[in-house]
């Protein structure tokens, strides 16, 4: 199946770059007659799809398109795709230039986009500075610590076709440790450095608490990955880039490192310091641990501090979750860090209509989106109508139960590209705010570039097939390991078998496509 996906793929591909012809060079004129405060001329139209987020569904009278709509001019078209179902509805819009609108907002870069782009459907931001002066002379500004944002959207190339995200960095995905300070305060407790540490303060809060699990972690796996720079920088159990040495690894087959991770985990469910189900167990009963004094530690969102702290303290005024060190290898191997996903990624391509006109307009329109004015306007909206300013301070108009999200739009696919760090803070409250500089410290500086590269469609097939053959073995043996189901006598037999799957075969496809990026 995943191999007739990846022909009807690549058909179709063939089939739009034949359409195309990559050249963008046909019919309409560019026209520079724009009136002053506007982006684009009278004339132009620009059709725009975005994905519909199902948590905050499109809505076509939302303020945010109203503003975009006035600071732009011309005439600006609007087309919605359930999220749901873009992976799907993405290839049949590819399939011929006839069906392209001028410009897309993905809710993450889709499969296949690269080899789009490099066929000619999608244009490159490089190739048309003329129209993005705002766009080059704000990434242009930004110090290298923050380039990355913009790096990792480079193509095989060099260029850049799927225009990045900044000012997200310090909202999605940001994770770290968190832990009930006012518990830990209560009995004196510290909170742990290093793994011994760890189940040190567990074992305490297992006597205080008894039917606690004090290290309250769910989703397994996922934050096994997430916690992994404790053990070694960066480390996942699976396929990972590895800064450190500079080389393409698989977790699982580095025997001393993972093999710590198990039995640490072990421990922690062989004396009921962690659920039993950690890998399984439900967001509801997860939930209803950590509420109820049952759940102390735990690798998670930043977003889950204000979750708790605003409905529990309606019955517990003192219960305070809040952020803590993240703890290491005691045995030196790791770091006090947890490892990086605080990546958006959202983002715009271009498509090649054809037309050199629609072009130029839709690049003005991207361009926008990096201007002052623009980053002002899609973050903060405007005073008396989306935001009040109270004590010298900007807030958003929003009734009980309201977020700026589902009201006006802010933030929602295909409305932002650069935002104003400011407004992420104003969407939270002070106590979780205070804690995103922390985190973010404590935060292993590279992003995985698995995150964030395509494989080519020729390879494609191949890596899929790879990875679920060993997602298989390697997942379902981590876990009987855990919880006790293979013996641990077993793993150097565990690792024999690693031996004989197609390792070294899919990170070589990983070195040679990531060659062609860093």
């Amino acid at each position: 199946m995943k191999k007739l996906i990846a022909l009807t793929l690549a058909t179709v591909m063939l089939f739009a770059l034949c359409a195309c012809s990559g050249t963008g060079t046909t019919s309409g004129e560019i026209s520079y007659d724009i009136p002053e405060g506007k982006q684009l001329p009278d004339d132009a139209v620009v059709d725009v799809t975005v994905a519909s987020h199902e948590s905050w569904p499109y809505n076509e009278n939302w303020k945010i398109w109203e503003y975009i709509r006035e600071a732009m001019g011309g005439t600006i078209n609007y087309n919605a795709i359930p999220a749901s179902d873009f992976a799907t509805k993405f290839p049949l819009i590819m399939a011929s230039p006839d069906s392209f609108p001028d410009v897309i907002g993905f809710q993450g870069k889709p499969a296949g986009f690269a080899d789009f782009a490099q066929q000619g459907a999608f244009l490159a931001l490089d190739d048309y500075e003329e129209f993005l002066p705002d766009y080059n002379g704000f990434w242009n500004s930004l110090p290298e610590d923050e380039q990355w944002m913009r790096n990792t959207r480079r193509a095989a190339d060099g260029k850049v076709y799927y225009a990045p995200i900044y000012g997200m960095e310090r909202s999605t995905n940001v994770r770290s440790w968190l832990y009930r300070k006012d518990i830990f305060d209560k009995h004196g407790l510290e909170s742990p450095e290093t793994n011994d540490d760890l189940y040190t303060v567990s074992k305490k809060l297992k006597e205080l608490y008894p039917d606690s699990y004090p290290l309250c972690m769910r989703s397994g796996l996922t934050n096994m990955n997430v916690i992994g720079s404790s053990f070694k920088p960066n480390f996942h159990y699976d396929v990972y880039y590895d800064f450190e040495n500079g080389k393409w690894s698989y977790g699982a087959t580095e025997s001393e490192v993972m093999l710590e991770m198990v039995e640490f985990f072990k421990k922690m469910v062989d004396e009921k310091l962690i659920p039993a189900d950690f890998f399984t167990i439900n967001a509801a009963s997860w939930e209803e641990l950590v509420s109820t004094d049952r759940g102390f530690m735990m690798p998670e969102y930043q977003v889950r501090i204000d979750f708790f702290n605003s409905i529990v303290r309606a019955k517990n005024p003192e219960y305070t979750l809040a952020a803590m060190v993240p703890p290491k290898s005691t045995n030196g191997t790791g770091i006090a860090m947890v490892n990086k996903y605080n990546n958006d990624p959202m983002g715009f391509g271009v498509l090649n209509t054809g037309d050199e006109g629609a072009v130029a307009n839709a690049m003005r329109y991207v361009n926008w989106f990096y201007s002052d004015e623009g980053a002002e306007i899609i973050s903060w909206g405007k005073e008396g109508e989306t935001y009040e300013v109270v004590d010298g301070e900007r807030r958003f108009i929003l009734g009980e139960d309201e977020n700026a999200n589902a009201k006006y739009g802010f933030k929602t696919i295909g409305t932002y590209l650069r935002v104003d760090p400011a407004v992420i803070d104003a969407s939270i409250s002070e106590e979780q705010a205070a804690t995103t500089d922390f985190m973010l410290e404590h935060t292993y500086p590279h992003l995985d570039p698995k995150m964030y590269m395509e494989i080519s469609a020729e390879d494609s097939a191949l890596v899929a097939d790879y990875e679920t053959s060993l997602k298989t073995v390697v997942e379902e043996n981590i876990m009987k390991f855990v919880i006790g189901q293979r013996p641990i006598s077993e793993w150097d037999t565990f690792q024999k078998e690693l031996s004989e799957l197609p390792v070294q075969e899919l990170l070589a496809i990983y070195e040679k496509e990531y060659n062609k990026i860093k």
